[in-house]
């Protein structure tokens, strides 16, 4: 439908009040390097050829979203879901390189987690896997 090809880039955004910091955070988490860093916009990507990205964009008045939602609060947008083979492990790792674990937990194999900058994300195992 738009003409894309397996070398079209496609990617994920989000907004932050410290757009290189955040980059950073996620960089480390996910072992991918920062692939481009244009003033207040930054770019991480997996090791490889790959065509998949995530970026982090500057907002000046960049409200966290809340989690759980509460009505009048800053509504989460999105999520990220991160499968990892151990979850006890991969949260410890993840509190260690800034992240914080959230109050409220659902799921007995997700654990959700704010990002620095407050975004929502889980890491979780596949019980099935």
């Amino acid at each position: 439908m738009l003409g894309r090809t397996s070398k079209h880039w496609w990617g994920v955004v989000l907004d932050a009040p410290d757009p290189l910091a955040l980059a950073r955070f996620y960089a480390d988490l996910m072992d991918w390097k920062i692939v481009k860093e244009e003033g207040n916009f930054v770019g991480i990507a997996p090791m490889g050829e790959h065509v998949e990205y995530f970026a982090f964009q500057q907002a000046t008045d960049y409200e966290p979203p809340v989690w759980p939602a509460q009505p009048g609060r800053q509504q989460m947008m999105l999520h990220l879901d991160i499968e990892v083979p151990d979850l006890e492990v991969a949260v410890a790792a993840a509190v260690r390189a800034g992240a914080r674990l959230a109050d409220h937990q659902p799921q007995e194999t997700v654990r959700v987690l704010l990002d620095p900058a407050g975004h929502p994300f889980c890491l979780y195992v596949d019980p099935e896997a």
